[in-house]
């Protein structure tokens, strides 16, 4: 079989014998396909190397490696000639050892540590006036969600002059509506970084930053902590210390969702007496005014189903989501359909899990939306529990590996057995007996009251409001 790349992010795959029904590739957050016709010597399929994936617009494909099958039978190295690393406005695509590659759009010489460090000294030594942008980072660009997406679309409503730069990993990633996208480690992505008048991003900024006069950043964070963070985290590490130190002094205001959350912050990564603005998170904004119903048809959930959202942390000492429950067992003893979510870390090296009535939603734009359409959480650690209190929604825990990770791996900053606003369960047939208890919710009402009257307190639909004006009052964005 051999392959020829066409205009508009397309490949076409040609071989001999029967014609197949289908060919598909195959990676591990997506899927395209393509129905082959005959031709003299055989068939021929042109295979779409952009999707439209949870009903939005057509997007190159997602990084990585994707197997070829034709008619679900894997393809042999043998059976797929090698088309070499070519360039196109979307990505970069290859075939090697039969398998199709694909990559972000960047040069080869800009992928090259040499190139990357010419790009970094051009950035460090930019000069001129800064652009009245904002460039937007979540979660290092493995998606454009959280409270930066919030924030942008509160810029866009009442600053619709400011341009709006997108930091991504490739460009499968969606930008909200009239922003830009920019590759990270592409030249157009250092200039945006050094051009903009402000960063908001929601983790550390990593590579070089280099502050440019009247260049601000807002960090927005990700999350109330349970958790250790930073300087706190078990064990100390004087590298890491000094890695924390450094970061935080590139922050100008530090945006929390709470009182709690500001103490455990501003002590977490020595963030002095800077300044730290406790206005709720700007991404659960949605859950006070968002279209549930609207979701659920992205999704393709009908209306009346009920719907679990299991959305489990990420392990310090583990790569891809944790396994720990039969999602399909869960759905079908729940009664529900049970939306599975990874943590943004394990993205990229993880892959959709699948099953009766499980929906992989890991590659969902925006967690979120997903808070709004479910109606209720399974979380372990994750700070998503601080959020999905704003709904008024039960909550329930999954911790089989409480213990060791509490105790081992990062700690805590409260007994969240003491706390939890809902059951705690450690094995499938407890969580199970939980979420089909009417009286679960009842049992832990106290509990969740006091928990949503201090972590949720600012979650009133207003937070990206509150922050804009506080962004625009202080000039660190103009209106025109």
């Amino acid at each position: 079989m051999t392959g020829t790349l066409l205009p508009h992010d397309a490949v076409a795959l040609e071989g001999v014998g029967p014609v197949p029904a289908v060919l598909r590739a195959v990676g591990p957050r997506a899927v395209s396909e393509a129905i082959p016709t005959g031709t003299d010597a055989g068939w021929r399929a042109v295979l779409p190397l952009r999707v439209s994936r949870w009903g939005g617009s057509e997007l190159p494909l997602p990084s990585g490696h994707y197997r070829l099958e034709l008619d679900d039978h894997e393809l042999a190295a043998r059976d797929v000639a090698p088309l070499r690393r070519t360039l196109t406005e979307g990505l970069a695509v290859e075939v090697r050892d039969g398998r199709l590659l694909v990559g972000p759009p960047r040069t080869e010489a800009d992928g090259t540590p040499s190139g990357q460090a010419a790009l970094e000294r051009a950035y460090a030594g930019r000069s001129g006036d800064l652009e009245n942008a904002v460039f937007f980072e979540s979660f290092y660009g493995r998606n454009a969600s959280c409270n930066p997406r919030a924030i942008d679309a509160e810029i866009a409503r009442v600053a619709p002059t400011v341009t709006r730069y997108w930091s991504v990993v490739d460009l499968s990633v969606e930008v909200p509506p009239g922003a830009v996208p920019v590759v990270e480690g592409s030249p157009e992505w250092w200039r945006a970084r050094g051009a903009a008048r402000l960063l908001v991003v929601n983790d550390w900024l990593r590579r070089r930053f280099v502050r440019r006069p009247g260049q601000r950043v807002l960090q927005t964070w990700h999350g109330t902590p349970l958790k250790r963070l930073a300087l706190d985290r078990p064990g100390f590490d004087p590298r890491r210390g000094l890695a924390v130190i450094r970061e935080s002094r590139r922050w100008d205001v530090l945006l929390a969702q709470n009182p709690y959350a500001a103490r455990i912050l501003t002590s977490a990564y020595a963030f002095g007496r800077r300044p730290v603005w406790v206005e709720g998170y700007p991404r659960n904004d949605i859950l006070v005014s968002g279209d549930r119903d609207a979701v659920r048809r992205r999704l393709g959930v009908a209306g009346q189903e009920r719907v679990v959202l299991y959305a489990p942390t990420w392990r310090d000492d583990r790569e891809q989501m944790v396994d720990f429950l039969d999602l399909e067992e869960l759905a079908k003893d729940a009664g529900a359909i049970v939306l599975v979510r990874g943590h943004s870390r394990t993205l990229l090296p993880g892959a959709d899990a699948s099953g009766a009535r499980v929906i992989d939603v890991t590659g969902y734009p925006d967690i979120s939306e997903l808070l709004l359409a479910a109606d209720a959480l399974i979380t372990d650690y994750s700070s998503v529990m601080f959020d999905f209190t704003a709904t008024g929604k039960p909550v329930y825990f999954f911790v089989p590996d409480l213990e060791h990770y509490r105790g081992r791996l990062r700690g805590f900053y409260f007994d969240l057995s003491e706390r939890a606003p809902g059951p705690l369960t450690s094995t499938q047939e407890e969580l199970t007996a939980a979420l089909i208890d009417p009286s679960a919710s009842e049992r832990f009402a106290s509990r969740y009251a006091s928990w949503a009257a201090r972590f949720n307190a600012r979650d009133d639909g207003r937070a990206a409001e509150r922050v804009v004006a506080r962004l625009l009052d202080q000039g660190m964005i103009a209106r025109g």
